[in-house]
C-alpha cells in the first residue's frame, strides 16, 4: 500500500473524523468496548447562561475530567469540590473505579489534592513558569 503524507495547521474535520474512526476501530478490536459516555455539569447564571462547570467523560471504568472552570467571582465557595464530587458520584453509578485529571494551575493542583487526588506524573518544564501535573483517585 502506498500513501502520501500531508501536514496541515488548519482544522480538517473530515481528516480528524477519519483518524478517530480508525483509532476507535483498532481500540475496539484490541481492547474491547470502551463504554464512552460524556459527563457535563454546568454552572449557570440567573439567566440560565453557562458560566462554568465541569466536562469530561467516563470510559473503560475511569472518569476523566477534561475541563473544570469556576468563574473568579464564585471561587472560594466550595464549588470546585462540589462539582468533582458530583462527577465522581455519577462515575461510580456508571461503574467506574478510578478518576484522573491533569492541570497546569498550582491553585487547581492544590484543590485536586485536597479532594483526594494524588500525583502520578509531571512534566516539569511544560512552560516557562509552570508544570503539567497528572493526578488520579480511586473511586472504590
Amino acid at each position: 500500500m502506498q500513501c502520501q503524507i500531508e501536514l496541515s495547521d488548519g482544522a480538517d474535520d473530515s481528516a480528524k473524523a477519519a483518524i478517530l474512526a480508525g483509532l476507535k476501530d483498532y481500540n475496539l478490536h484490541r481492547f474491547g468496548p470502551a463504554d464512552w459516555k460524556d459527563l457535563v455539569i454546568a454552572l449557570k447564571d440567573e439567566n440560565g447562561r453557562v458560566i462554568g462547570g465541569l466536562a469530561g467523560h467516563t470510559a473503560r471504568g475511569w472518569l476523566y475530567t477534561a475541563l473544570l472552570f469556576i468563574p473568579e467571582a464564585l471561587r472560594g465557595q466550595g464549588l470546585g469540590p462540589k462539582l468533582l464530587q458530583m462527577a465522581e458520584d455519577e462515575a461510580r453509578k456508571r461503574g467506574c473505579t478510578g478518576a484522573h485529571i491533569d492541570t497546569m494551575s498550582a491553585d487547581a493542583l492544590t484543590l485536586y489534592q485536597r479532594c483526594g487526588y494524588e500525583i502520578f506524573g509531571q512534566i516539569a518544564e511544560f512552560g516557562p513558569d509552570y508544570s503539567m501535573t497528572y493526578l488520579k483517585k480511586s473511586l472504590v
